[in-house]
């Protein structure tokens, strides 16, 4: 496990301070997305053109050669559910980054990463998956071009990710570290109408 940077440390103070103005949901879950509300509750790292459009968060431009940008949440979990309510086109690249150990840069090797990525070169790792743990299942979950859900649970190392309901994988191996939870966007379109999350 990466050990955690001194720019990581200072993040965290300052997302800390920053706080979170959570929308009301259901008992015992925090609602960070409600339709075209939440940007408040994220900080956007790298600066994709992430905005409030209609009834979702919507990213479809990054401005530069980066691989990859995200929405982090204003505050760290470790034991968890959340649940996402999720939009993105065929050729999409998104996905769900929990426990994250570091977000300068943030990865899916300092993250674990839920993924949404129906096209991936290698399926191994394609939408459901958890990227290094616990492969996706086949044939790959079609999410492009409608609306779905997926909620990321972990608990100590216990890890699963369920796609539409269904699971999908699921791992004993995961890092037990608090990190933050990242929106990411990679190419395509991505809309999230939905986010919510609930500590275990």
């Amino acid at each position: 496990m990466r050990m955690i940077t001194k720019a990581t440390l200072a993040f965290t103070a300052v997302v800390a301070v920053a706080g979170c103005s959570t929308i009301q949901g259901m008992t015992g879950w925090d609602t960070l997305i409600d339709g075209g509300r939440g940007m408040e509750n994220f900080t956007n790292i790298g600066g994709a053109n992430w905005r409030a459009e209609g009834d979702a968060i919507v990213a479809d431009r990054r401005p530069g050669n980066e691989p990859t940008y995200y929405l982090a949440t204003k505050n760290t979990y470790r034991d968890f559910q959340v649940r996402a309510e999720f939009w993105v086109s065929d050729d999409a690249n998104s996905g769900i980054y929990v426990r994250c150990s570091d977000v300068r840069p943030m990865t899916d090797r300092t993250c674990h990463e839920a993924n949404i990525f129906e096209k991936r070169p290698d399926p191994s790792y394609a939408t459901g998956a958890i990227v290094w743990l616990a492969k996706a299942p086949v044939p790959v979950p079609h999410t492009g071009g409608q609306w779905n859900t997926m909620d990321v649970i972990a608990r100590g190392r216990h890890m699963e990710v369920r796609v539409n309901g269904v699971k999908t994988a699921e791992t004993d191996e995961a890092r037990e570290v608090d990190g933050v939870i990242g929106l990411q966007y990679a190419g395509g379109t991505v809309k999230f109408r939905k986010l919510q999350i609930k500590r275990l």
